[in-house]
């Protein structure tokens, strides 16, 4: 299983309109960070994680020529901004876009994009297609490769963390409960948010991060949904764990 990561910041992106830290400045290119998002290749399968504002730009750096699915994790903008972005790989692949996600995300969705849920006969040429299944909590499956969802809180929203065998992708939480905790046990490889160093109501922070890794005895960690607030990667890695570190644009990870 191959994972890119796509984007490894927050709602704004790093850098930020308008901001002069020295995050933002840096010529670093780990700090510069797009909406958070992942692509899984697995067993001849090729999903994405969240489809942000950055979505097209992240397909097109990371040369992507089909995609099976999109997988949400919660309805935020962030997260499906990007779904019209979809429709050249929907015009190459000859068939709706294959979108999991939870009721309420769906709701947002269809609100944001109505226009790809109109009639046939009202459709306008060349808007998207979509082919919406829920997430109940039963695993998922595509082709041959199955995934399980784990429902976590993000503040007072529903989010959902992904499973694949030794592999979890953990984003978008304010905490985690004991039932999501005990779902993730036997992870060895670990993407997970940690948003800045101080607390947050609605994103965990990265104390909070390592000590969930260290709970899970994960082999591997990285952190993602990564803030400005954060610190610059070349000074934040080396306080770390030796077996974490903070996610960046491009990072290809082999499980």
């Amino acid at each position: 299983m191959k994972i890119t990561i796509l984007g490894s910041g927050t709602s704004q992106g790093i850098p930020i309109i308008t901001c002069d830290c020295e995050v933002c400045r840096s010529t670093d290119a780990r700090d510069k960070r797009l909406r958070t998002s992942i692509l899984i290749e697995a067993d001849g399968n090729t999903i994405c994680i969240d489809a942000g504002p950055d979505f097209r730009y992240q397909m097109l750096r990371a040369n992507v020529k089909k995609l099976d699915a999109i997988l949400i994790t919660h309805e935020h903008k962030d997260h499906i901004g990007g779904l019209d972005d979809a429709r050249p790989l929907i015009f190459v692949q000859k068939k709706p876009m294959t979108i999991y996600a939870s009721k309420e995300a769906q709701e947002e969705i269809k609100r944001e994009y109505s226009y790809a849920f109109v009639n046939e006969d009202e459709r306008y040429p060349g808007t998207p297609t979509f082919n919406l299944i829920d997430i109940n909590g039963s695993p998922i499956r595509i082709n041959n490769l199955t995934i399980e969802p784990i429902e976590l809180r993000h503040f007072t929203l529903k989010s959902y963390a992904f499973r694949i065998g030794n592999f979890a992708y953990v984003t978008d939480l304010s905490e985690l409960s004991e039932e999501a905790f005990n779902k993730l046990k036997g992870v060895e490889y670990l993407i997970i948010e940690a948003l800045r160093k101080r607390e947050h109501y609605s994103h965990i922070n990265l104390s909070q991060a390592i000590e969930i890794a260290q709970r899970l005895n994960v082999k591997k960690t990285w952190f993602t949904h990564v803030s400005h607030e954060m610190g610059k990667t070349a000074d934040v890695n080396p306080t770390l764990p030796e077996n974490m570190m903070l996610a960046y644009d491009g990072l290809e990870i082999e499980i």
